[in-house]
């Protein structure tokens, strides 16, 4: 199995727990990965702060780059990450994607995934939706990304806020290639 070589970007929107989630998650499936590359905005450490009431991302083991380091190894494709998941994703961010503005390390690295046609996942957080975050997310999805709403399942009767959040992650990871164990599936019994 090849290893992945993953980018995260945490970008501004409300819903650290997302992040937590898939950087906890992450760390479970440390032999499915060789490199994972890290930007977060100011806004998501802000966000961080505010709502998970720590400074805890910056404890875990990945490689954190700044948001204006363009010369870490996904600013380029030829470093040949895998894929990209933007977890949160703001309308902001989608919309500079959309638009091909790659003014800092993370719309830099979404320009290369998508132009090398690998999977560009962006976890959108927003409620409603204006008609240009719609079309923004048509354009994406015409340029071959995900759009993948941090919209949580139920059905498998989560009983934290993490397990709530894992339902949007694991779907996400399973996106990106992962092999995931202990996932809730439809119509598959748990033993």
């Amino acid at each position: 199995m090849q290893k992945h070589k993953l980018v995260i970007a945490v970008a501004g929107a409300s819903g650290s727990i997302y992040a937590k989630v898939l950087f906890d998650r992450l760390l479970l499936l440390q032999a499915q990965w060789e490199k994972v590359g890290v930007v977060m905005s100011d806004n998501a450490k802000y966000n961080w702060e505010l709502e998970l009431e720590n400074q805890d991302y910056k404890n875990y083991p990945f490689d954190f780059y700044d948001k204006r380091d363009f010369m870490a190894p996904f600013a380029s494709g030829s470093a040949q990450y895998n894929s990209m998941i933007v977890c949160p994703c703001s309308m902001g961010f989608l919309g500079r994607v959309a638009a091909g503005i790659s003014d800092d390390l993370s719309s830099r690295a979404a320009d290369v995934i998508l132009k090398e046609r690998r999977k560009l996942i962006l976890l959108s957080r927003e409620t409603p939706l204006s008609l240009i975050h719609l079309q923004n997310m048509q354009r994406l999805t015409e340029a071959g990304a995900i759009i993948c709403p941090a919209v949580p399942s139920f059905y498998s009767k989560p009983k934290t806020f993490e397990e709530l959040a894992a339902t949007v992650i694991d779907r996400a990871l399973d996106l990106a290639g992962f092999q995931l164990n202990d996932s809730y599936r439809w119509g598959e019994s748990a033993d």
